[in-house]
């Protein structure tokens, strides 16, 4: 999908390893471009209004009888609401049950690489990078919940072992998020935990903010599954 470049608000390249986030105002929409192939970012989402109120992997699975996050999707709220749907992306399967890595897991694979010594050039990790991210908002670990991993394909076999895919994700591949309600975004590019990269190599990710001229009612999103015209209305009704 392209967008009409006098919709946009706001456009920025986060580097690899970094963190952002933003409160996405309801019927605005953000884009999360993977510029060099191969990148992953982390998203967890909360009411900008209410944070008590956050992404629920678990009753955005099952509510869609999913376990990955595609077009056509929506991640609901622990309260049943529809943060953002995912009006369009190109990728195809976007990982949400692997979590993120953290200090042990980077030195495990990386070795150390502190600030100390490196600058902004340290290992940063998205146990960490989440949390710092957070905090700017008033918020710590008790409220770090399961993310979605965009551009990430996680392949789970008979034995429920899991693994990474490589090269799902190629340079150009986009994830249009659109905001349903007022939506805190919290990000972070660190390499997915599963990576089996042994080189630190987190990937850059331009992000797109425009004014979207789809409509709730309108969404196609919406129709994707019963329970999603239940999450479309419940988040309406909060808003009135």
């Amino acid at each position: 999908m392209n967008i009409d470049p006098e919709l946009i608000l706001f456009e920025e390249t986060m580097p690899g390893g970094w963190n952002r986030s933003h409160i996405l105002k309801r019927g605005t929409a953000l884009r999360l471009t993977d510029l060099e192939g191969g990148g992953n970012v982390s998203a967890i989402f909360y009411n900008a209004g209410n944070t008590t109120e956050r992404y629920s992997m678990p009753d955005t699975l099952k509510a869609q009888f999913i376990s990955c996050i595609a077009k056509g999707c929506v991640c609901y709220s622990d309260l049943g609401r529809v943060l953002v749907s995912v009006i369009d992306e190109s990728c195809g399967w976007h990982d949400t049950i692997s979590g993120v890595s953290n200090a042990e897991t980077n030195r495990r694979r990386y070795g150390s690489r502190g600030y100390q010594e490196a600058g902004n050039g340290y290992y940063r990790n998205g146990f960490g990078s989440l949390l710092l991210e957070l905090a700017k908002h008033g918020m710590g670990k008790r409220d770090l919940v399961a993310p979605v991993n965009f551009f990430t394909k996680i392949g789970v076999n008979e034995a429920g072992d899991m693994s990474f895919t490589p090269g799902h994700s190629r340079a150009g591949a986009y994830v249009d998020l659109q905001a349903e309600m007022d939506t805190l975004v919290v990000l972070c590019s660190c390499p997915h935990p599963l990576d089996p990269n042994p080189e630190y190599a987190p990937r850059p990710v331009r992000l797109t903010l425009w004014r979207s001229a789809i409509s709730p009612e309108e969404n196609h999103c919406r129709t994707s599954c019963p329970q999603n015209e239940r999450g479309f209305i419940n988040t309406a009704e909060y808003q009135l």
